[in-house]
């Protein structure tokens, strides 16, 4: 991408909305390029630990609710992906013409180089980590960030234009593109999620497809063959000829131009009626759950069209570690195995999770709920699932929609859940904690849950 002139943001009045990490990092560059900034949060000052580091470094501060003036001062305003359009105050301002961009919409314009962008309901950590280190493993400089660990405005400093920056993204970052255009997009899946927050599915889905919106001929748009919503989003790339090229992947069958499973081995094929190259055997995939050959499959278009050769694929593959709270083995005890999955925040991804193992599996579910079914359950509970262990304040709706399914317990804590599931499982099962929800009810995300989870495990004797 080219370099764009950041003198413009000098002496401009920019209000960044919302104190998480993202907000931080987007205020620090935009203060660094000049610009007179204030940061907004609707938290009370005593809640949010760098108030006086943002002070220290003399940025105006509001906490404890949102001003209306304050928000109408601007030349330009940045949210946080954690505060919705809809709160009042940018609701109003926005109708009014105020210039509204989110923390991904401001980093991105100003990295140099190419750009990655995942997105997808699940897999989406996963999938951006592997293709940061496929990248890493050719040789290619490579920054990875986004919804994962690192802002985007944290990372404009060390992009150069031979730089590869690979994006997880989210249904609340693409919320707020205006010009967002990565070289390479991928899809990975649409499935129910946040409906709390986008009012119906077809929001949601609407919001992961403008990943595409701004790509032309020269950019490239990866979707899942065997999800019928990504398949939708193929339909919103510009016309051919002048949208994005068009790439699938899939573990069922063969298709024209991408990556998929043939007999015992991934492959490869650039375009129609060429021959499959062969990529690595999947049994050579270091992460359990068909979910992630499909993870990797995307991986595999994405290095192949960022030109990584076959062989590089493989050995980066190879080497890859699960992510952290994704199908995270953390210990056995008792003959029992526990698996750490606090990064399935909704159904489907608690689904995936349920389908890597054969039976025998205690499910802590529940935390806050998002407007989920969790009924779409209910074949892989009776099929797999000894006991449902509830927590948080999901519990009640959980128990109600999956009554009569299978022996539920309710715990209330995830300390509780884990003290249970030692008592109740025999040798052979598996503790499995895959929530179906967001964390929010008892922790600060489901990182600290993941973690809380993971000690308690390690303090069974």
């Amino acid at each position: 991408m080219e370099m764009k002139s950041q003198n413009r943001l000098k002496n401009q009045r920019v209000l960044v909305v919302g104190l998480g990490k993202s907000g931080i990092s987007a205020a620090q560059f935009l203060k660094a390029r000049g610009a007179r900034v204030t940061v907004s949060d609707a938290r009370p000052a005593t809640l949010i630990a760098e108030i006086s580091e943002m002070l220290d470094q003399g940025f105006m501060v509001e906490t404890g609710g949102h001003g209306l003036l304050t928000f109408r001062r601007q030349d330009l305003i940045v949210v946080s992906p954690g505060v919705p359009l809809s709160t009042p105050e940018l609701k109003q301002v926005r109708a009014i013409g105020a210039h509204v961009i989110g923390e991904l919409e401001l980093g991105a314009e100003y990295l140099q180089g190419q750009m990655v962008a995942v997105t997808g309901s699940n897999g989406k950590t996963t999938t951006t980590a592997l293709i940061g280190e496929i990248l890493k493993e050719a040789g290619k400089p490579t920054l990875v960030g986004g919804n994962i660990g690192r802002p985007v405005t944290s990372m404009v400093d060390e992009s150069t234009p031979e730089s590869w920056s690979v994006l997880e993204v989210s249904s609340f970052q693409l919320e707020t593109v205006e010009s967002f255009k990565p070289r390479i997009a991928l899809v990975l899946n649409i499935t129910p999620d946040h409906l709390d927050r986008h009012g119906s599915f077809e929001n949601y889905a609407a919001l992961k497809a403008r990943i595409t919106e701004f790509q032309d001929a020269e950019d490239f748009l990866v979707l899942n063959a065997e999800d019928k919503n990504a398949q939708m989003v193929a339909a919103k790339t510009a016309p051919p000829g002048r949208g994005a090229q068009v790439y699938w992947f899939s573990r069922l069958r063969p298709i024209k131009q991408g990556a998929f499973v043939y007999g015992e081995s991934i492959v490869y094929v650039p375009g129609e009626g060429v021959r499959p190259e062969p990529v690595m055997p999947v049994a050579e995939v270091p992460l359990a759950g068909g979910h992630n050959v499909e993870n990797v499959l995307a991986a595999v278009c994405a290095a192949k069209l960022a030109g990584v050769e076959s062989e590089t694929i493989r050995a980066a593959v190879r080497g890859f570690k699960a992510v952290e709270h994704r199908l995270e083995y953390v210990r056995e005890s008792g003959g029992v195995r526990y698996y750490n999955d606090s990064k399935a925040t909704n159904v489907d991804a608690t689904i995936k999770a349920l389908e890597a193992f054969p039976g025998g599996v205690h499910l802590i579910l529940g935390g806050k709920d998002k407007g989920s079914d969790y009924r779409v359950l209910e074949p892989l509970l009776r099929e797999r699932v000894k006991t449902v262990i509830t927590i948080g304040t999901a519990a009640e709706k959980i128990e109600r929609q999956l009554d009569g399914v299978v022996k539920i317990e309710r715990a209330e804590t995830l300390e509780r859940a884990v003290a249970f599931a030692q008592k109740t499982a025999a040798p052979g099962d598996t503790v499995l904690l895959a929530p179906a929800c967001a964390s929010f009810d008892q922790f600060e995300n489901y990182e600290q849950r993941g973690r809380v989870f993971k000690d308690l495990v390690a303090a069974i004797p």
